[in-house]
């Protein structure tokens, strides 16, 4: 639901999508995805584009990490172009991270230290739900280096899709993955 959110034009929608993401302390999902992986899928510089015969474990501890520090070189150029500081309220990462931190903090008030157990498991099934996604969705695929040095626009073949219904149902319409 964050992924679907996070492409939409709306404010309401984008907020929503922090929202969801936050839940799970996954918001810098929304910047890296769209601002990154969008402009880098299957090529080498995509943290979130599993390399063929890489495996799933290998991958998380490669994607999770380096979706994180691209998105926050990303936030931090936005912000300097603007003039703001990368620690002001305007960076797209520390918003859903106070939302975290915040929501996090009244489970662990209202519900007490058994959290500390379930907090984590939770977020690490989030974080293992968008890791296996873009695993699945670019393994293996690379788009050709051009001789100017840059690499070939995005086609639909650099996505795995599927038409099932019941993948549609059940994952947002995920599996249509290159039609965004």
């Amino acid at each position: 639901t964050g992924h679907e959110l996070g492409h939409k034009k709306e404010a309401f929608d984008r907020w929503m999508a922090k929202l969801v993401l936050a839940v799970v302390g996954y918001g810098h999902f929304f910047i890296e995805h769209n601002k990154g992986h969008h402009r880098d899928v299957a090529t080498p510089d995509d943290p979130a584009t599993s390399r063929m015969g890489e495996n799933i474990y290998s991958f998380a501890t490669r994607e999770i990490p380096g979706a994180f520090k691209r998105a926050w070189e990303l936030e931090e150029v936005r912000l300097e172009r603007s003039g703001k500081s990368v620690w002001s309220l305007d960076n797209e990462i520390l918003q859903p991270l106070i939302i975290t931190v915040a929501l996090y903090s009244a489970l662990l008030s209202f519900f007490g230290p058994i959290m500390l157990i379930f907090l984590p498991i939770q977020m690490a099934f989030g974080w293992w739900q968008l890791t296996s996604a873009n695993y699945i969705e670019h393994y293996g695929l690379l788009r050709e280096k051009l001789p100017n040095r840059k690499y070939e626009h995005q086609k639909p073949y650099h996505s795995w899709n599927s038409n099932h219904i019941m993948s549609n149902l059940i994952l947002f319409h995920l599996q249509r993955h290159s039609d965004h």
